[in-house]
């Protein structure tokens, strides 16, 4: 037993250590090439060379230990973390090689101080990179390491007062950006802090009364205009190469007029109109409980397109009151529905939809039960055939994300509220309630990390959105629709 004990430690031990080799890879890999970046040509001695190696090492443990803490799993995320080097290193490399054209145009010219294009150098970038392709804690923590390195590359602690302002304005500019204008507003507003940033550096310098204010403020200018242009360059290469998904790619997906939302206009309109609703009550949610809005919106509008399959088997798309399913058993019937989630993954892969829309396809229903077959079944079986709830339930997983969940919780609300005859506000918080229940007892969502101050939340947006979308209409004279047969005698013409 004291040997099985010893074997399984230095397992563990073991599998710590190649781990750690990976880690130790990536320190050394990034700190070698920021390292090349930061050391002057005039200073390339041992001496030089070693402390600034221990700097940006030390930098980039302390950068690593805030990530493990607020993302734990980034520590076996090694594509994360090699995204997070390649922007950091790439950053530097980038601005050093356009800080040298700049420097070399200026000594071709004459007369400028080469000094002051560092102002020019668009190390905010990197900053609105991290924002856009991971989340904003990382781009603030990506700034301050970046602001710190460059101000040890240009000798100057103001330096790094001027990467970081610009860095956490490009980082802030890009949150939760709904269109790609967001980037070029984000843009200027860099090269407008930029120029503030750089009037004060030269006003605490006293160089106040000469050509060097200018200089500054035209190179910030310059500066933050190279940051969009770079970002609009770089983001579609990084969200191709790391399988990201940005704000800015899904707006693209949320236009109606994508090849799939087309086809499932044409093939299911019922579907088609049942997507729109409960992506409207899904971003709706998202918003009052603080996740990705525009994820919850794309991933509705996506959830049901595996119906473009067989759509007239799903209720609302049936023009005529019989259902197919009425010569169909009730077990055949719940395979044709239990397809739909599977056509829909298919569907959205081929499609080259993002990973986590995929996902949420899968999952829009997690394992919950077809009540109707399922009752329907029961009814029709007898004694020596026991029918269970496991024969009708979806496949799964059970919403692994919040916004899966309010995709999940959405999409039961709105086909539930059809039923409905009355629909004022007590009813409709009534349908709410039960559904949003049933979920939860269900066990439909024990692993989206919910709260039920979230619930509550999702809850009042249904409630509201619900009722006032089926809200009440008054009757127009001479329109009385419900009363109006179809055996009337037709009008006569006045006879003169």
């Amino acid at each position: 037993m004291k040997k099985k004990k010893q074997t399984d430690k230095k397992k563990k031990f073991l599998k710590i250590t190649a781990d750690d080799i990976k880690k130790y890879s990536f320190l050394g890999l990034f700190t070698a090439l920021l390292t090349l970046t930061v050391v002057r040509s005039g200073t390339l001695s041992i001496e030089a060379i070693t402390g600034t190696s221990f700097m940006i090492a030390l930098l980039l443990v302390i950068m690593y230990r805030d990530f493990s803490r607020y993302k734990p799993e980034i520590r076996k995320d090694f594509k994360m973390l090699f995204l997070i080097g390649i922007l950091l290193s790439g950053n530097l490399i980038i601005g050093h090689i356009i800080y040298y054209v700049f420097e070399g145009f200026t000594k071709w010219i004459g007369n400028f101080d080469p000094s002051l294009l560092i102002y020019a150098i668009p190390l905010a970038t990197g900053s609105m990179m991290a924002a856009l392709l991971i989340d904003i804690h990382t781009a603030i923590v990506f700034t301050v390491i970046t602001s710190l390195i460059a101000g040890v590359w240009h000798g100057t602690p103001l330096y790094s007062v001027f990467v970081f302002t610009t860095g956490l304005t490009a980082a802030f500019g890009v949150i939760r950006c709904k269109k790609r204008s967001a980037i070029w507003r984000a843009g200027l507003s860099v090269s407008l802090v930029g120029m503030f940033t750089a009037i004060s550096i030269t006003l605490f310098r006293g160089n106040l009364i000469s050509i060097e204010p200018l200089m500054a403020v035209s190179s910030a200018f310059i500066g933050g205009i190279i940051v969009v242009t770079l970002v609009s360059a770089l983001l579609p290469l990084f969200e191709s190469l790391f399988k990201l998904t940005t704000d800015i790619s899904l707006l693209e997906l949320v236009d109606l007029n994508h090849p799939l939302m087309k086809e499932l206009l044409v093939e299911a309109p019922g579907t088609y109109h049942h997507s729109i609703i409960v992506g409207n009550l899904a971003e709706a949610a998202a918003e009052a409980v603080g996740v990705n809005p525009l994820l919850a919106r794309v991933s509705a509008y996506y959830h049901d397109i595996g119906k473009i399959k067989m759509p007239d088997y799903f209720i609302e798309n049936q023009i005529v009151s019989s259902s197919k399913h009425d010569k169909l058993a009730p077990r055949m019937s719940s395979l044709i529905l239990l397809s739909h989630v599977k056509e829909g993954v298919d569907l959205a892969k081929k499609s080259g939809l993002p990973p986590e829309i995929v996902d949420i396809i899968q999952q829009h229903h997690g394992t919950s039960v077809q009540t109707f077959f399922y009752h329907k079944a029961k009814g029709q079986s007898d004694s020596e055939t026991p029918i269970t709830e496991e024969d009708f339930r979806y496949p799964g997983p059970k919403p692994q994300s919040r916004v899966a969940a309010l995709v999940l919780m959405a999409d039961a609300v709105e086909a539930a509220s059809r039923v409905l005859t009355d629909c004022s506000p007590a009813r409709v918080s009534l349908l709410v309630d039960r559904i949003i229940n049933h979920c939860f007892i269900d066990g439909q969502l024990d692993n989206c990390e919910l709260t039920f101050k979230d619930i509550r939340e999702i809850r009042s947006n249904f409630v509201f959105l619900l009722t006032s979308m089926y809200h009440r209409r008054i009757q127009y004279p001479g329109f009385d629709i419900e009363h109006e047969g179809t055996d009337k005698e037709p009008a006569k013409a006045p006879t003169t």
